[in-house]
């Protein structure tokens, strides 16, 4: 089959409606999984055709500080305190750090640009209440963002920088081998807030990618501090990123102006294991268990380490 036709017969697929979605039709599984193989070699071909103009995206596009203090972790695991250092702690098991480089925001979200007009079909994230402008990140979900360059680019955020992060300031080590993604758009007419919540997973990392320019007002987030019973409020800045236990209940205030888009990931143990006291309100998610978590005497190489185990294929949503 010629680039022209794989990619002409991905565009001309007759996705499901959103309504079929939300149902969660056996038909709309049906499409996915029996087109999976079209669509990722549509993603592949769409590279190659546009390999000339099209970012590659890696770990340049992060924050510099980051990177060095991550590339320096990797080279001697006792060097982590640099990379713990440049998280401000929000609230227990709550922080934030710059996560992408301002100025390589801008060349991100062109490429995301190109993403949606490449007119390859993409899954919305129908698990969650936002499901009309995100898609999948993550191999294990139907639809997803399958280009290979981008796949690179998730693996070794998740890998090198995400799971030994999660490790340091949360102590999820253990229940983070399974990945998970996804991209929500919040706008003021529709998928405008989020209700308190839960999150299926031991670590989520929540990362802002707004342009500086682009400004919303309201979309405050609500993280509860179990420790003190008090709400405390935080807003999304462009490229900041907030990592938190998955069992941290937060909520979305409405927006009112303007967009706010972000990507959300998520780490979790084999068969959804998360620690003990975690707990989700995104949906009915009857793979996920809870299990106790025992993250002591955990050393930095240990900390520094790249599961060996393979990829399951349970996903939340």
């Amino acid at each position: 089959m010629t680039t022209t036709r794989i990619l002409e017969q991905a565009r001309t697929l007759d996705v499901p409606s959103r309504q079929a979605s939300l149902q969660r039709e056996a038909s709309v599984s049906q499409f996915w999984n029996n087109n999976r193989t079209l669509l990722e070699e549509a993603w592949a071909e769409w590279e190659i055709e546009n390999k000339d103009n099209l970012l590659i995206p890696d770990e340049s596009l992060l924050d510099p500080r980051l990177r060095k203090a991550i590339n320096e972790a990797w080279e001697n695991p006792e060097k982590e305190f640099a990379v713990a250092d440049l998280w401000d702690e929000i609230i227990p098991g709550v922080y934030v750090a710059q996560f992408f480089d301002v100025k390589r925001l801008a060349d991100f979200r062109n490429y995301l640009e190109a993403v949606v007009n490449s007119q390859i079909p993409r899954r919305a994230p129908y698990g969650i209440q936002l499901n009309r402008y995100g898609m999948m990140l993550d191999p294990r979900s139907e639809g997803h963002l399958a280009a290979p360059s981008f796949q690179a680019f998730y693996n070794d955020m998740m890998d090198r920088y995400m799971r030994p992060i999660a490790r340091l300031l949360l102590g999820t080590y253990g229940y983070d081998n399974q990945t998970f993604g996804f991209s929500i758009q919040y706008n003021p007419d529709k998928d405008k807030d989020l209700h308190a919540h839960t999150d299926a997973s031991a670590a989520t990392l929540n990362i802002n990618i707004n342009l500086p320019d682009e400004v919303f007002t309201g979309s405050q987030v609500d993280f509860h501090d179990k420790s003190t019973g008090e709400t405390v409020q935080t807003i999304f800045e462009p490229g900041k990123a907030i990592i938190h236990r998955g069992n941290v209940p937060h909520a979305t205030h409405p927006i009112t102006s303007g967009q706010r888009n972000n990507l959300v990931v998520w780490l979790y143990g084999d068969r959804m294991q998360i620690p003990r006291g975690g707990t989700n309100s995104y949906g009915n998610f009857n793979n996920t268990s809870s299990v106790v978590d025992s993250t002591e005497n955990i050393t930095a190489q240990q900390r520094w380490s790249i599961p060996d185990g393979p990829k399951d294929t349970f996903a939340p949503f």
